[in-house]
């Protein structure tokens, strides 16, 4: 069998994937880690993510292999602590209601040495999941029918690790959402100015600059406990839940590299952020990009539907607001790494973290206009979730 690099592109918002051949180099490498698992097989180049490289190996079952980005992810072995705290959690919870923990959360596959990782030369960390069959992952939602799903997946993810010690999470990216240093880190990238492009992003610059009091509200309001602390997903981008392929309903959240203490505030923005927006995070028309308000709606029952008795007044109150600020946060994240020089997220153009820092902005620009009406939705939801809760 030939082994092959997958070359992906959307269709219908689902992943397709067609092979191409890779290097013989990198075949050989990764068959060699691959032994370091016991396991064998054909592979291929996997997903489309920003950090990580991933492999689909096509043995019974199949596996995938995933190269952890270290210049992302400084301290993997702690990366890999975390998962694995939490995915046996996850599956002694979901073992204790009857359901199955291989499908329902990540399943690690333990290397020749025992760890949940294997190391080799360079600084190179790789790990190994089980496969879950029967199941897609959305670049979009085609109906609000599948956001809502994706949002009980999320929302089930949260409440599933209520009781889990918060403590225990090492912060694998220090200050991953804290939106005033994101701030002052663009505001360091435009003064230095490494490669010469601040003169081009003068707008971008200035919407970032008038909307500065936004980045602290929710990091006062944890300061001030008033919105807690919680194990929380931190990257809920619609692909990292897997949906089943026939019903659609949400089966297992995965990506966990950025599981950490967190805001739930910022699990729900930043889904919202990906999901409700009618265009790709990359489009360069930006008169495409606009934020769905029925999708906003479908996400918005979903996740209070599984987490509503544990939010306090604060965290309910502060939804809408939210998608906003992890929105803001986002466009400033890419346009920091356009300045930078495309250091931290992947690009596969010219431009391609400024076309995503713009298509952030202008979102910025639309929720702003549909605040009051997201604000009625949230209430309006949250009153008649209490009254069923009730009856």
């Amino acid at each position: 069998m030939t082994r092959s690099q997958t070359f992906v592109w959307r269709c219908g918002h689902m992943f397709c994937l067609f092979l191409i051949p890779i290097a013989s180099i990198m075949e050989h490498e990764l068959i060699n880690i691959l032994d370091q698992f016991c396991i064998s097989g054909a592979i291929s180049t996997y997903g489309c993510g920003h950090i990580n490289e991933s492999y689909l190996v096509n043995d019974t079952p199949k596996y995938i292999l995933q190269k952890i980005n270290t210049a992302v992810f400084k301290q993997p072995e702690k990366v890999m602590e975390n998962i694995v705290a939490v995915t046996e959690h996850l599956r002694e919870k979901i073992r204790k209601v009857g359901g199955n923990p291989d499908r329902e959360t990540l399943n690690l596959i333990k290397a020749k040495d025992g760890k949940s990782f294997y190391k080799c030369d360079g600084n190179n960390y790789y790990r190994l999941y089980q496969y879950i069959e029967g199941t897609v992952a959305l670049e979009a939602a085609n109906t609000p029918e599948q956001f809502y799903y994706a949002a009980r997946a999320f929302g089930k993810f949260q409440r599933l690790l209520s009781d889990f010690p918060v403590c225990r999470l090492h912060e694998t990216i220090p200050d991953f959402h804290n939106t005033p240093l994101r701030l002052e880190a663009l505001l360091a990238a435009v003064n230095e100015d490494r490669c010469g492009r601040a003169k081009d992003v003068a707008d971008e610059i200035a919407f970032v600059y008038a909307r500065c009091a936004d980045t602290a509200v929710v990091i006062d309001a944890i300061n001030k406990g008033r919105v807690l602390l919680r194990v929380t997903h931190n990257d809920t981008k619609l692909n990292n839940v897997l949906l089943d392929a026939c019903t659609m309903e949400g089966v297992c959240v995965i990506d966990l590299d950025t599981v950490m203490p967190g805001s739930m505030l910022y699990d729900y923005g930043d889904a919202l952020r990906y999901g409700a927006n009618t265009a790709s995070e990359d489009e360069t028309d930006l008169s495409k990009v606009r934020f769905d308000l029925t999708l906003y709606e479908s996400f918005t029952r979903g996740f209070l539907e599984e987490l509503l008795p544990d939010l306090t007044e604060c965290e309910i109150g502060l939804m809408p607001f939210s998608v906003k600020l992890l929105t803001l946060e986002c466009g400033i994240r890419f346009l920091t790494d356009y300045l930078n020089g495309d250091t931290y997220f992947k690009i596969h153009r010219k431009n391609h973290n400024l076309d995503r820092a713009r298509t952030q902005l202008r979102l910025v620009a639309d929720i702003e206009q549909k605040l009051d009406e997201m604000k009625e939705i949230t209430e309006k939801t949250t009153y008649a979730l209490m009254i069923q809760k009730e009856v």
